[in-house]
């Protein structure tokens, strides 16, 4: 697999202590890295752009799911084939980025799972639990970590999960468009270091994706643009 035809897409929000770190690791493997300034009002922009990625800005925090989508629009008509998706706070560690290669050769859309350890927050771990049986119940995909968002797809792919939710809500509803196509998919392990307890999908954002996912199942059917 040529790796000019994988981009690499990281939204980051005032990632200046991280980000010139992950874009110059990612590139070790993936050629073309895409990075998509969502509002910040530190130096993220300047040091992604000296790291070697593209950076594309929001003038405004729009939230990773828009950021995301920005991206994945971006590296889609720029004739990408196939798109890794990874954070740009050092939780995501790009040397595992040739695993996430390797299976893009066999399935539709890669997740990945944080394994288990003490540095995850108690609060995590039990609102990941309920999430991940959640979607099984309604959507038939069995998934260790349903809020990971270190994930892998074809570009054919992203245009059948195309997400709308412009928070964290869409690593949920990439999910749900997953299991409604029944798409191939597959999960490997990855480490993950939390260096700020406080950030990413809290207790509030817990609820409000358990209550799309039974939104997405029973009242929106439509894969809206």
């Amino acid at each position: 697999m040529k790796t000019s035809n994988i981009w690499a897409v990281i939204p980051a929000y005032n990632e200046e202590n991280e980000i010139s770190s992950i874009v110059k690791k990612t590139k070790k493997y993936v050629k073309n890295v895409v990075v998509v300034d969502d509002g910040s009002d530190d130096q993220t922009k300047q040091l992604a752009q000296n790291s070697g990625a593209k950076v594309l800005k929001h003038l405004v925090n729009l939230g990773k799911g828009a950021a995301l989508k920005t991206g994945c629009d971006y590296v889609a008509n720029k004739g990408a084939k196939f798109i890794i998706a990874l954070d740009a706070d050092a939780q995501h560690n790009p040397n595992d980025l040739p695993r996430f290669i390797e299976k893009l050769k066999k399935y539709d859309v890669i997740f990945s799972y944080r394994k288990l350890s003490r540095e995850m927050p108690l609060i995590l771990r039990i609102g990941n639990w309920f999430i991940s049986n959640t979607v099984k119940f309604l959507y038939g995909i069995k998934l260790k970590d349903t809020q990971c968002g270190f994930r892998a797809f074809s570009i054919e792919t992203y245009r059948k999960i195309r997400w709308n939710a412009p928070d964290y809500s869409m690593e949920s509803e990439m999910i749900s468009r997953a299991g409604k196509q029944r798409l191939k998919y597959v999960q490997i392990p990855i480490d993950t270091i939390y260096s700020d307890k406080y950030k990413g999908t809290t207790v509030l954002d817990g609820i409000k994706i358990v209550l799309n996912m039974f939104w997405w199942k029973f009242f929106n059917n439509k894969n809206k643009e």
